[in-house]
């Protein structure tokens, strides 16, 4: 027999299942980005040497448009002075590497980004620094990060750079193509850039901020009444509601 606790029980837990399927389903919200970083010298980090930690934070992330380059020449650099999309054969990239790190919720998708990259240049030493960018789902490059100036040497691998970030908000779950530019750290021009079309390693990262990487719970509460069928209707719904938070979709 239903009793009034019963079905008030039962309300309740259908009403927190809805919510559930409904923020599942919600679009990606407007919250501005933020992050922090740490950004170090290869041979720093391996010596044990702490790298300069910072936080980062941007408008909201753009997913519609054009996917232009990301060397937005007409944008003012940080210096003031305008950016060059004039590219130096003087300069290129050698390789870049990411490892991905936190997912708390098991669902596939990281909320941290170690990415390690080695530019090269005929010269032998120019000081330079690098911009990195994001981008969601084949959209527009999303600029996340700009290192401070560091020099190069020649060819030498021991001038690789690290960059560690940990995304907090503005980071909707999905597929993220990375890409990285070079300045000229005396007159911010242009030289080099390397991304999704170069290498696959910086190609359809599976990431999410970690306000979205939220450790699932997945005790179930057995509720105990004389309702006789109600107890199994509730207790599959208890049973089911987790998989919601599991199975993000790719636009929450």
């Amino acid at each position: 027999m239903l009793t009034i606790n019963s079905a008030r029980i039962f309300i309740a837990i259908a009403a927190t299942f809805a919510a559930c399927l409904a923020a599942a389903d919600a679009p990606a919200d407007e919250t501005p980005r933020l992050s922090v970083t740490t950004q170090n010298t290869k041979s720093a980090r391996d010596s044990g040497l702490p790298g300069k930690t910072s936080e980062n934070a941007f408008e909201e992330l753009q997913t519609s448009g054009d996917r232009h380059t990301g060397k937005r020449s007409n944008m003012v650099s940080k210096a003031g002075a305008q950016r060059s999309a004039a590219v130096s054969n003087d300069f290129w990239f050698y390789s870049a590497d990411v490892v991905l790190f936190n997912d708390h919720d098991q669902d596939g998708h990281f909320h941290g980004i170690d990415l390690l990259f080695d530019a090269d240049t005929y010269y032998a030493d120019v000081d330079v620094y690098a911009v990195t960018y994001l981008s969601l789902d084949g959209g527009p490059w999303n600029e996340y990060f700009a290192t401070d100036n560091f020099t190069l040497f020649g060819t030498s691998a021991d001038d690789e750079f690290n960059i560690v970030s940990e995304l907090v908000s503005g980071y909707p779950t999905g597929s993220y193509d990375l890409l990285i530019e070079l300045f000229d750290a005396y007159d911010d021009a242009f030289l080099a850039s390397f991304g999704p079309v170069d290498t696959s390693e910086l190609a359809f990262l599976p990431l999410e901020d970690s306000n979205r990487d939220v450790p699932v719970d997945t005790t179930v509460v057995v509720v105990e009444d004389g309702g006789g069928s109600l107890g199994w209707l509730t207790l599959l719904v208890l049973l089911a509601a987790p998989r919601v938070f599991v199975r993000r979709s790719p636009g929450s």
